[in-house]
């Protein structure tokens, strides 16, 4: 597939990446001489400095013969325009746009969005996507990440192995022995920084993270399994009420019943903003870092301290000041701290600052693009392990050579890994006698490189 991508920052650059392990023929445009020679160095892509917005230099990039246009770049009105000029003058039929604004997401104007008005076909908001995925960690205490697929019957659960883990040593295949009744699959191990994809004989160790695909049902049970029995949180601390404190914030309201939240806001114009809109928070005016603005909001009963400031350094301080005000031990270990981070290299403090999660939105933001990508019936993709590889869900169709073939005669390379598969209703972890069918929504995990045989055996004709 032949690729634009307008915007060579973080999200534009790792994007570019992926899109061309996977094969595809990608151009990228930034007015940054530096940040387009950072990706000549770096990346076997075409790079075009320039203005996107520009017919010129959209047609030096070939954008005639064009498949999608990604619109990364740091300004909304710039991304609209440039969907606008790829549509009207080139014809470019997927266009994506990332827009953080609220007001451009408001649903009372989405109807501007179409072909008459303006031409984008998925746009995607970093800071609302962010905000949903902190949720789905809130609603799985004990997961360090819970993703749904299959309209959610089918769940990607990330897992820390702790030392109280009763399945420690014990190899995978005898899991089942141990758990009859659960709809669980291992189909992922990350030990000591190295990702690998376990063989049957294989064991989990301690500090392991697994990536498990469950039945959505068996979520808590699931958990326990693996020596996880921690409830979800019901005093929340936001520290930090921009758009993605605000969303997270909302959706919480709306969803979670018995949940208190507050939110420490400095921009004082921004807390009477967020007292307005929201309905059960408790918003508090003051700094963060301020250990008297703390303790007026209770830092030290919260369950779960959310830091999403928009400076890095603020995040990582909020988690030393939860660790000064525990009491004790027990009072730190039964905290839940998440901290939004920028720069990866903060990453090597997580564990030092005893930081429970670090949230990345440059892999949130490329994580929900590349799912748009995808050719077939691929309907859902989630990336791991830095983009090296994907949790996609895929349904079967008459024209696919997974018909009626036994799992172990199919033929899937070793970076496959089919983890579930939802069939009407029933959620199936597959042995090697499964036998695929028409109408079969499979959930399974993808090295980069093997993503295009994916896409063939789910693709939509034969031709």
């Amino acid at each position: 597939m032949n690729i634009i991508i307008c915007g060579a920052g973080r999200v534009g650059f790792t994007i570019a990446k992926l899109l061309s392990e996977q094969g595809h023929s990608i151009t990228v445009i930034d007015q940054s001489g530096e940040d387009i020679q950072k990706i000549n160095d770096s990346l076997d892509v075409k790079a075009i400095v320039g203005k996107a917005t520009y017919p010129s230099i959209l047609e030096k990039a070939n954008a005639i013969e064009t498949d999608m246009i990604i619109a990364v770049t740091r300004n909304d009105e710039i991304n609209m325009l440039i969907c606008q000029i790829a549509f009207s003058i080139f014809k470019i039929q997927k266009k994506i746009a990332r827009i953080r604004s609220q007001d451009y997401l408001n649903p009372k104007f989405t109807r501007v969005y179409n072909k008459e008005n303006l031409p984008i076909d998925v746009i995607i908001s970093p800071e609302i996507e962010i905000a949903r995925s902190i949720q789905r960690k809130l609603e799985a205490p004990g997961a360090l990440d819970s993703v749904p697929f299959t309209d959610n019957k089918i769940r990607l659960l990330e897992i820390l192995i702790k030392d109280n883990c009763k399945l420690i040593d014990i190899r995978l295949n005898e899991l089942t022995k141990n758990f009859p009744n659960l709809d669980a699959n291992i189909i992922s191990i990350i030990r000591k920084d190295k990702f690998f994809i376990p063989k049957k004989t294989d064991s989990i160790k301690k500090d392991d993270k697994i990536y498990v695909i469950i039945n959505s049902l068996q979520m808590e049970k699931t958990l326990q399994a693996f020596g996880h029995e921690e409830k979800i949180s019901k005093k929340i601390l936001i520290i930090g009420g921009g758009n993605i404190g605000f969303n997270l914030a909302k959706n919480i309201e709306e969803t979670l019943e018995g949940v208190r939240i507050k939110i420490v806001e400095k921009d004082k114009t921004r807390a009477e903003f967020l007292a307005n809109q929201l309905n059960n928070s408790i918003v508090i005016n003051g700094n963060g870092l301020d250990e008297d603005v703390l303790t007026e909001a209770n830092l030290d009963e919260a369950e779960t301290v959310l830091a999403l400031t928009n400076d890095d350094e603020d995040n990582l301080m909020v988690s030393v000041l939860v660790e000064k005000f525990a009491k004790d031990q027990k009072k730190i270990d039964d905290k839940r701290t998440m901290a939004l981070i920028n720069k990866p290299n903060y990453s090597l403090l997580q564990s030092s600052l005893k930081i429970d999660d670090l949230i990345d939105p440059r892999m949130n933001t490329v994580s929900s693009i590349l799912k748009h990508v995808h050719k077939g019936t691929i309907e859902n993709a989630y990336t791991i392990s830095n983009g090296e590889y994907e949790v996609i869900e895929a349904e079967i169709i008459e024209t696919s050579e997974l018909i009626n073939k036994e799992l172990k005669n199919s033929n899937l390379p070793e970076e496959i890994r089919i983890g579930a598969v939802l069939r009407k209703d029933k959620v199936i972890i597959p042995r090697s006698n499964f036998v695929f069918k028409k109408d079969d929504r499979v959930v399974l995990l993808a090295k980069k490189d093997s993503i295009s045989i994916v896409e063939n055996i789910f693709r939509l004709s034969s031709v």
